[in-house]
């Protein structure tokens, strides 16, 4: 019941609730993002969801236009392309909070595995998702993975979290990743992989 009808019904009444008491800080974080740099306000990236459907994933931008399109997880020199903003929204989560479009859409979730995009080993990622039956799930902000490790896990790793999920769908677990999120977004943990971490973090 939760799986097939609540989780959904949860998911659009808390983003068009979250989209409306927030809209005034998105509108503020705008501004600020095309005011402190070149480039659109809103980083565009084609994502794969359930049954590996393609969608466009929103985010503030927080890197410059001259960043290669390469996966986060590549880089080895990541902190001299993020924008002066930009290492905040991230850290903080807050180049996220478009995602509440892709919720209201029906693209995402807020709790499930992330989406994969062009820039992942998708062939073999994408393998291991249709065979655990993540690839089942709608994508979602956060996950298991998420609250596990996040870019400091391998793909594998994030395969099995992903597969834990997918077979145990619950309100309960759901409501707990939620709240250890919270934990993690405050303590603003996870959100470079180790070698990636800037000098300001060391």
């Amino acid at each position: 019941m939760y799986r097939r009808f609540l989780k959904r019904f949860f998911d659009l009444l808390l983003a068009i609730f979250l989209f409306i008491i927030l809209l005034l800080p998105l509108i503020i974080i705008a501004l600020i993002v095309k005011l402190t740099s070149k480039g659109p306000i809103l980083f565009i990236q084609e994502r794969y969801g359930r049954n590996s459907r393609p969608f466009k994933l929103y985010k503030f931008r927080s890197m410059t236009d001259s960043a290669p399109q390469i996966a986060n997880s590549k880089f080895t020199d990541i902190q001299n392309y993020i924008t002066p903003v930009g290492m905040f929204i991230r850290k903080t989560s807050l180049d996220e909070l478009p995602q509440l479009w892709n919720i209201i859409k029906g693209d995402m979730s807020f709790i499930g595995p992330r989406p994969l995009a062009n820039t992942d080993a998708r062939a073999r990622v994408v393998a291991l998702r249709q065979q655990n039956g993540a690839d089942q799930v709608l994508p979602g902000i956060s996950g298991l993975a998420q609250i596990n490790g996040r870019n400091n896990l391998s793909d594998e790793k994030k395969a099995i979290y992903d597969e834990m999920y997918a077979k145990a769908v619950t309100f309960t677990l759901d409501l707990r990743i939620i709240i250890t999120t919270i934990s993690i977004v405050l303590k603003m943990s996870d959100v470079f992989k180790d070698n990636q971490k800037v000098k300001k973090d060391n």
